[in-house]
């Protein structure tokens, strides 16, 4: 009988579960509502051609870090350092990206099932933490122990009656210096973007956008999960992925498989007006007859393997031979030959292979087993990698964690992004970070920096 009821449900909850990602896709959380009206009342799209081109045109720089880690299903608990991991103590940038995979076992009941979203919430509030940390602690040695009660009362007081007031990782008794401006979990995908605070009125139109490439070619075990902004007058898309596995000849076909699906089912909304990129690869800047400025990044397990035989790739791991290694590693071949990854770039490799590892362990799987599970071993790969797309965007960073919490180690990047500002709205900026619109915030009741809405937020459905 139960053999019977387990046939009956399975269609079922296959449907449910595709029904349930397509209606939750543009579901996403974030520290403040989406900003989708015109900055100060300066409607773009109501610009005439001629304002626009008259209009003197300015480049800033902001430094970016891009990190992706496979966390391979495990909880984290409070002891984890992600300080190491975002290099808080050595860079400060404006804009962090944080790719995760497999933050649940992927087992049936996570993928048909509905979502846990309390990991996604400790991931965040982890993230929170570590970014606002050293701002927490300068913050406090200012205050006398009488005055921190006042400025907690003072902050905190905005929160309705009845809302929980200590929110995941939400240090109240100080200014947050970064806020989440975009986190969207799919089964075991996360991806979290995180802004300066001082940029938040610069960004607009955030977008999230799923795409399912694993059971029956749909459901979210493997997959990516897209986000699109807009800072100033560039468009940024930023594209978290989770590929097939396998390690057997002919595998990298479903990889560049997942790859093609991504780019072709990705979709964000346009807006009424304003022409924003719909697709990955469309990413230019929204009036694009005047300039070409796109950014795009691709990050996370993308699963390509070494096609060497695995004795000789252990070899060559032991030996440090990194360049005879890249030779062979699919992923490279695939960008030298420009089929699907036509005009994407990755950095010089220059670390050991981020996959696979025995558990809290540095020796690589299958050197540290003996007997049945000896057979399971798996050859040493650069699974994890971060390549991007577009112009403006220079890399100056590229390199792994060693944090031991997985069977993968994490990648970082770091990158300079060349950022278009008008210099009508580049005119407001000081503004924003001044004493006198901090003041005008107080006087018309803007909400405080420091109330996480940790909620489902709709982006703006255009």
């Amino acid at each position: 009988m139960t053999g019977k009821l387990a046939e009956f449900m399975w269609p079922a909850l296959v449907a449910n579960k595709i029904l349930n990602k397509r209606l939750g896709s543009s579901n996403f959380v974030a520290d403040y509502p989406s900003n989708t009206e015109p900055l100060l009342g300066h409607d773009q799209s109501s610009l005439s051609s001629k304002t626009i081109l008259n209009d003197h045109k300015d480049t800033q720089k902001y430094k970016i870090f891009v990190s992706t880690w496979n966390v391979g299903g495990i909880f984290p608990d409070e002891g984890l350092n992600m300080e190491d991991l975002l290099e808080t103590c050595n860079n400060s940038c404006d804009i962090y990206l944080l790719g995760f995979q497999e933050i649940v076992p992927l087992k049936a009941s996570n993928v048909l099932g509905y979502e846990n979203n309390k990991i996604s919430t400790k991931w965040n509030s982890i993230i929170r933490k570590a970014l606002n940390k050293s701002t927490h602690h300068s913050f406090k040695d200012q205050l006398g122990d009488d005055k921190r009660e006042d400025v907690k009362k003072n902050i905190c007081c905005n929160n309705k009656e009845g809302e929980n007031n200590n929110h995941p990782g939400q240090l109240c008794e100080s200014p947050q210096d970064f806020e989440c401006i975009i986190s969207k979990q799919m089964v075991g995908i996360l991806i979290s973007v995180w802004a300066k605070r001082d940029l938040r009125p610069f960004i607009q139109h955030p977008s999230v956008s799923c795409v399912g490439c694993g059971i029956m070619g749909c459901l979210g075990n493997k997959g990516s999960v897209s986000v699109r902004f807009v800072l100033h007058e560039t468009s940024f898309c930023f594209v978290c992925a989770h590929l097939a596995s396998g390690g057997r000849g002919g595998d990298e076909k479903l990889r560049n498989s997942n790859v093609a699906e991504i780019f072709s089912r990705t979709s964000f909304p346009r807006g009424p007006m304003l022409d924003l990129p719909r697709k990955i690869l469309d990413h230019e800047f929204l009036f694009q007859q005047i300039m070409k400025t796109r950014h795009v990044i691709l990050l996370g397990d993308l699963n390509y393997r070494i096609s060497l035989p695995e004795e000789t790739t252990r070899l060559l791991v032991e030996n440090e031979d990194w360049d005879y290694l890249l030779e062979y590693d699919q992923l490279t071949m695939e960008l030298m030959r420009g089929n699907m990854l036509k005009e994407w770039h990755e950095g010089a490799i220059t670390f050991a292979p981020t996959y696979k590892y025995c558990p809290n362990s540095d020796m690589y799987y299958g050197c540290c087993y003996q007997g049945k599970k000896a057979g399971k071993k798996r050859a040493p790969a650069w699974c994890d990698r971060i390549i991007w797309f577009g112009d403006g965007l220079k890399q100056m960073q590229y390199a792994r964690c060693e944090s031991r919490l997985s069977d993968h180690r994490p990648v970082n990047a770091l990158f300079i992004a060349q950022v278009r500002v008008s210099a009508t709205l580049k005119s407001f900026q000081s503004l924003f970070l001044s004493e006198r619109f901090e003041q005008i915030k107080t006087h018309f009741g803007f909400p405080h920096n420091d109330e996480f809405v940790c909620k489902k937020q709709l982006s703006f459905r255009l």
